[in-house]
């Protein structure tokens, strides 16, 4: 037994001295000097009492090493668990309580804060810096180069991610060996990576965009990345003329068509424009093409399957489509409720099956089997129609799933503590359009008759409870909430009624 992860994505099969990272100091990190030092960190994964299957989870900047990371677990048999790095203290409680790591990484600056949740845990802490130092760093500085990969099998779990769910309560989406590298190869093969390649990555990594399709795909192929910390429109059209390919979410691609530097000269060598994460507006499609001459590719998956459908490289990019089933996958649309399969045409929810599809959530069997059929089709959630010629169009989603900026934020955590405000009797959160997120959050407020509600104090008291992207960019009030017969709240009104908030005319 191999460890065809390892082998796949990081072993050396392309020239070792080409470059593989070049970060935004312009400095280049060879395959050889990437590899090197994901040996030593998996020898200081080890020291630290790390053992194939143990979880290892992150709280740190984007950078050379927190990338290393992952190539260490993967090569010493750890689960990596990335963690967003916009989550409070009292988010990561609930993931360490959850996933039990042996060792978790944090930043200098949060190091205070982290350091009584590793306690209650028995995790280890070390520090891990955007600039490359930290604890962490020095143990692993005088480690040996190489390090002998720990063989597993394809089932065996290679990496946790968090997504969250309507009762506001986190689940780890188990992703196998096989799930990633399966995903990878065919991702790489339909959009025709090589290793003459040159990915713009602007992407964070602690979520599947950056991590898992971004990442994989560019190492599976032998291609380089420029790798930037986040977006920055100055540092993206820098790098644009050294980079034949870019994937990012249609918040990149807005702000791009907002700056005037950004024309047809700039993007002439790029071969391809991918989008994903959240639904890309079909004005953007436009406005971009007649901009560039680049039709953007765009593609859909979640994190429990990886990609699941893209448009095509070769043939047309229908613009508010997410194109087909990738090679490998089984997708139909069926009826939400009894999982008959439905005709195309018809509206139903999007299942299916692939060597993609994750192994289950931690901890949580019989919410794993709840998602799924007794068939074996994964219910993914996400309403959708196949289109006359075969292409997948995503109408809705259920679960009130709102995605800003490519994140998923779930109405339910916002709305809980929105209710435990002083002079709150209800609330309601949803997403309406935004020009430069594709949704943004909302709110709605239900005062209790003898308060008057303060929306700009209400924002105040909730800012550091919960992530910077999940809070509302507006709470408005209402005297009530509109309800069907049953009771349940009729949010499709209120998106209705506030669709307008973010759009250009005001």
């Amino acid at each position: 037994m191999g460890n065809a992860l390892y082998d796949g994505l990081f072993a050396p099969h392309q020239d070792r001295h080409s470059p593989f990272l070049i970060n935004r100091s312009g400095d280049i990190v060879t395959h050889d000097a990437f590899l090197k030092l994901a040996a030593r960190f998996a020898h200081t994964l080890v020291a630290q009492g790390v053992r194939p299957g143990d979880r290892v989870a992150l709280q740190i900047a984007k950078s050379t090493e927190a990338l290393a990371l992952y190539a260490a677990c993967v090569q010493c048999g750890a689960v990596y668990l990335p963690l967003n790095i916009a989550y409070t203290p009292t988010d990561l409680a609930y993931f360490v309580e959850d996933a039990t790591p042996q060792l978790i990484l944090c930043d200098d600056a949060s190091y205070d804060d982290v350091r009584p949740i590793a306690a209650v845990s028995g995790a280890s802490l070390m520090t891990l810096d955007a600039d490359g130092t930290g604890s962490f760093a020095d143990a692993a500085s005088s480690a040996p180069e190489t390090f002998a990969t720990v063989p597993r099998a394809g089932t065996d779990l290679a990496a946790f991610l968090y997504t969250s769910g309507t009762t506001g309560r986190s689940k780890g989406a188990m992703l196998s060996h096989d799930n990633l590298l399966s995903n990878a190869q065919v991702l790489k093969d339909i959009w025709e990576f090589t290793d003459r390649d040159r990915l713009l990555h602007a992407l964070p990594i602690f979520h599947t965009h950056g991590l898992f399709v971004a990442t994989n795909v560019a190492l599976l192929a032998g291609s380089s990345m420029v790798f930037l910390p986040s977006f920055d429109t100055d540092d993206v059209i820098a790098a644009l003329p050294q980079c034949t390919a870019m994937m990012g979410v249609p918040t990149f691609y807005t702000r791009l068509l907002g700056d005037p530097r950004f024309n047809t000269a700039l993007a002439a060598h790029m071969r391809v424009f991918i989008s994903g994460s959240a639904p890309l507006l079909a004005d953007t499609h436009k406005e971009f093409e007649e901009r560039t001459g680049h039709r953007i590719l765009e593609r859909y998956g979640m994190t429990e399957t990886n990609m699941i459908t893209s448009n095509p490289l070769h043939g047309e990019r229908r613009a508010g489509t997410v194109g087909f089933a990738l090679p490998g996958i089984d997708l139909r649309i069926a009826d939400p409720e009894s999982g008959t399969p439905l005709p195309d045409g018809e509206i139903g929810v999007v299942e299916l099956k692939g060597p993609n599809v994750f192994q289950g959530y931690w901890q949580m069997p019989e919410k794993t089997r709840a998602e799924f059929r007794d068939d074996g089709y994964f219910i993914t959630g996400d309403l959708a129609v196949i289109d006359e010629a075969g292409y997948l169009r995503i109408v809705g989603r259920a679960r009130d799933l709102i995605i800003s900026g490519g994140y998923n934020i779930y109405p339910k955590e916002v709305e809980l503590l929105l209710d435990e405000q002083i002079g709150v009797k209800e609330s309601a959160v949803f997403g309406v359009p935004h020009p430069d997120f594709g949704e943004a959050v909302v709110g709605v407020i239900v005062a209790h008759s003898e308060a008057v509600p303060d929306t700009a104090a209400l924002m105040a008291a909730i800012s550091g409870k919960i992530a910077r992207f999940k809070q509302p960019k507006h709470l408005f009030t209402e005297a009530e909430l509109p309800r069907n017969t049953m009771g349940k709240v009729q949010k499709n009104i209120l998106r209705e009624r506030y669709k307008s908030v973010f759009s250009k005319a005001t």
